[in-house]
């Protein structure tokens, strides 16, 4: 299929290609914070299910087997806010990014009428994903497990049931801050927790009987030693992406792709080896272009930007709209 001015590169015949009219093309960006997205994946929903059981097990021991017990009232207070409060937005990130629309390509926008609205110079190839029949931007990649394009997409977490993409990189970068915080303030706990039962006797420094707390407390320490772990390692490497700034395209290109794209790395990218054609941007810039705006609270808040009102009145009218 070709249109004049402009080429049309792996196109495969599609029926939605051949029946444009029942395209009602790309959702608009102001409809997106108002979706909900969510994958139908089962070990991507297992491995979610697990993500929240090790959080809330943790919470329990910290509160209950050690900051309760405990004769240190100001000792249990400040730690057990502190905790319970970076747990919370911890499943918050995981929350948002799960079910936050990653960046995806609408399916079957490869109409002749969309592509004339790009408004591309004579010569110009565009490409098509032959899988989900529509127009990849620059730095789209198809998920299989989404079945869907992602914009920006980093790579598919099966721990967040969702790609990684543009449009929730802020959310999973919070999600794995978070995560190492309170694993490395749970290490420290359970440390100061042996210590002290060790240097007293275990029936008074717990509600629990000795072999039930050293299990729980044993169990703890293995959970937030390979949480802090894996987490620390993604979020550096995150942040190093973003930093980079080795994918953010021309002012030319980015504004007739898309406005809203970041300032972001992809680890796809990075194992394909490609070579990038872009403008690279200063740090601050790529860091402002992800999590918004100049520094601030806001960027450590997994609540921002979260219009809870309209997406309840919206799922009243018609209904939450999942991804399949």
């Amino acid at each position: 299929m070709q249109s004049s001015g402009h080429r049309l590169r792996d196109v495969e015949h599609h029926p939605l290609l051949n029946n444009e009219e029942d395209f009602d093309g790309p959702s608009s960006e102001s409809e997106l914070p108002d979706q909900i997205w969510f994958i139908r994946d089962g070990c991507g929903l297992v491995c979610a299910f697990i993500t929240w059981f090790l959080v809330l097990y943790a919470d329990f021991v910290v509160t209950f087997v050690m900051l309760l017990p405990s004769k240190n009232f100001w000792f249990s207070l400040i730690n057990g806010v502190a905790f319970n409060f970076l747990a919370v937005l911890a499943l918050t990130s995981h929350l948002r990014t799960m079910l936050t629309d990653p960046g995806a390509v609408p399916k079957g926008n490869a109409t002749k009428e969309y592509m004339d609205s790009l408004q591309l110079k004579p010569g110009e190839v565009i490409y098509k994903c032959p899988k989900c029949c529509s127009i990849k931007p620059e730095r789209a990649h198809h998920c299989s497990i989404c079945k869907r394009c992602i914009r920006k997409m980093d790579h598919h977490c099966p721990w967040v049931n969702n790609c990684v993409g543009e449009s929730n990189q802020k959310f999973f970068v919070l999600f794995t801050m978070y995560i190492s915080i309170i694993s490395a303030h749970a290490l420290i706990l359970a440390g100061f927790q042996f210590f002290t039962c060790v240097k007293d006797q275990w029936t008074e420094c717990s509600d629990f009987s000795p072999p039930a707390a050293v299990i729980l407390l044993i169990f703890l320490c293995l959970e937030a030693l390979l949480f802090l772990t894996f987490t620390a390692v993604m979020f550096g490497t995150q942040i190093h992406s973003i930093c980079n700034d080795e994918t953010m395209p021309s002012p030319k290109v980015r504004r007739k792709r898309d406005s809203r794209l970041s300032a972001v790395n992809m680890e796809i990218e990075r194992l394909k080896n490609e070579k990038p054609t872009w403008e690279r941007r200063v740090r601050w810039e790529g860091m402002r272009m992800v999590f918004g705006g100049q520094p601030s609270l806001l960027w450590i808040n997994p609540f921002a930007g979260l219009r809870l009102r309209r997406l309840l009145s919206r799922t009243r009218k018609g209904g939450a709209e999942f991804s399949v």
